[in-house]
């Protein structure tokens, strides 16, 4: 019975080309859009989870204090409130994976006939391991290294590129101002960070050579930043309130002063950014949706025409012994139909789209096999809500009045 119903319904069909392609080109946009909205979003999504993956996990940072002179307030950062020993006291704190002093400034790179400015970070080994930052050529610098405040250097890749060009820059030396530095290792590729400054156009030295060579300090120990990794985001809030603790009892900050020091939860900032990316995805998707219930409405009214104009064959089957589910069930099966088939051409014609945006401009697109059933599913559960009342109208026809229709 359903596979001659079936055949009905695809001769229905058949018998009005034109009519059933325009109706099944309402789902067709419809899914297409959602497709392709929903690859764009949730490339959008991926790309800012892999920049947030390349600035490490569970950290947050500590920034010095600010100071006054002459009434003119620095910004956080500006005054000597942190030393090495503090960075020190924090990694000895349980929920602490790494803690990493850090003084850093912008200098100019000499090398032969080039010359390059960038940033250049004087910090610990720790620093790499809370960055997740890999050395690939060369190795990284180490402990004895700091103690000993030898003049060698890690390169990012910009770095690499537009002061070495084509050759091996491991072993060869540079001139951080007029320092010379042995380049140990070149950094692996990191990208752009979340505010768009290049993260590979750095340079990374032993920090009590930063101190006493290249920055200076205004007293031996002092630092501008500490960055700390906690063990797991969900002790993030506690570790930060033991590192605050810490260091009021370290900088003998009697209770009611301020804290000489700011922490910046940079995990936090991330998770944000990548909060706003998701409900933009969601909005993406539920515009494009919009268009799903154009089609369906196109399915309904193209399905009431059918009705109307098939009014004497309904009266005719209903005469010969056909009963109201049947009806119902032909008609039904003729709006699934055109609704599938208009689900699977704009799957296809989305994914398509969403290629060709990928192949042509190089955005991110991320094309998700759950998300594409969805919308499929969803489409097609429109196309035969829609085509339920067509139906329902054509089973609830009273069969002589159908036979008298002209």
């Amino acid at each position: 019975m359903l596979k001659a119903m079936l055949g009905e319904a695809w001769l229905a069909m058949g018998a009005n080309r034109l009519r059933a392609a325009l109706t099944m080109l309402g789902m067709v946009i419809g899914v297409g859009a959602v497709v392709i909205m929903l690859a764009i979003g949730q490339g959008a999504q991926y790309a800012v989870q892999q920049t947030i993956s390349t600035m490490g996990s569970n950290l947050f940072i500590i920034l010095s204090g600010s100071f006054t002179a002459a009434g003119v307030r620095s910004g956080s950062g500006g005054g000597p409130t942190l030393t090495v020993g503090d960075a020190e006291a924090i990694g000895e704190l349980d929920g602490v994976a790494n803690a990493a002093a850090t003084h850093q400034g912008s200098r100019q790179l000499v090398y032969g006939s080039q010359n390059w400015s960038t940033q250049v970070i004087g910090t610990t080994p720790g620093y790499l391991d809370a960055r997740a930052w890999n050395v690939v050529n060369g190795a990284a610098f180490g402990d004895s290294d700091v103690r000993s405040a030898t003049r060698v250097a890690l390169i990012g890749k910009t770095v690499a590129e537009n002061l070495f060009g084509n050759e091996d820059p491991v072993g060869k030396t540079m001139r951080i101002q007029q320092s010379p530095f042995v380049v140990v290792g070149v950094l692996g590729p990191k990208g752009q960070n979340l505010d768009g400054r290049d993260q590979d156009d750095t340079v990374i030295i032993p920090l009590s050579t930063a101190q006493r060579q290249v920055f200076g300090t205004p007293f031996l120990g002092s630092v501008r930043m500490i960055m700390v990794q906690a063990e797991s985001a969900e002790g993030m809030e506690r570790t930060m309130a033991d590192v605050t603790a810490l260091l009021r009892q370290r900088h003998r900050l009697r209770e009611g002063m301020p804290d000489d020091f700011f922490i910046r939860n940079l995990s936090a900032a991330a998770e944000s950014e990548a909060e706003t990316t998701r409900t933009m995805s969601i909005l993406l998707g539920a515009i494009a949706s919009i268009s799903l219930l154009v089609g369906g409405i196109g399915i309904m009214n193209i399905m009431l025409v059918s009705v109307t104009e098939r009014t004497r064959e309904i009266g005719i089957r209903m005469a010969i012994g056909a009963r109201q589910a049947d009806i119902l069930m032909q008609f039904l099966l003729e709006a699934i139909m055109i609704s599938f088939a208009g689900c699977l051409l704009g799957l296809v014609l989305g994914l398509a789209i969403a290629l060709g945006i990928n192949a042509v401009t190089g955005m991110v697109v991320v094309i998700s096999g759950s998300a594409a059933l969805v919308a499929f599913a969803v489409a097609a559960t429109v196309g035969i809500f829609f085509g339920w009342y067509p139906a329902r109208k054509a089973a609830r026809l009273d069969p002589i009045e159908a036979l008298r229709y002209q």
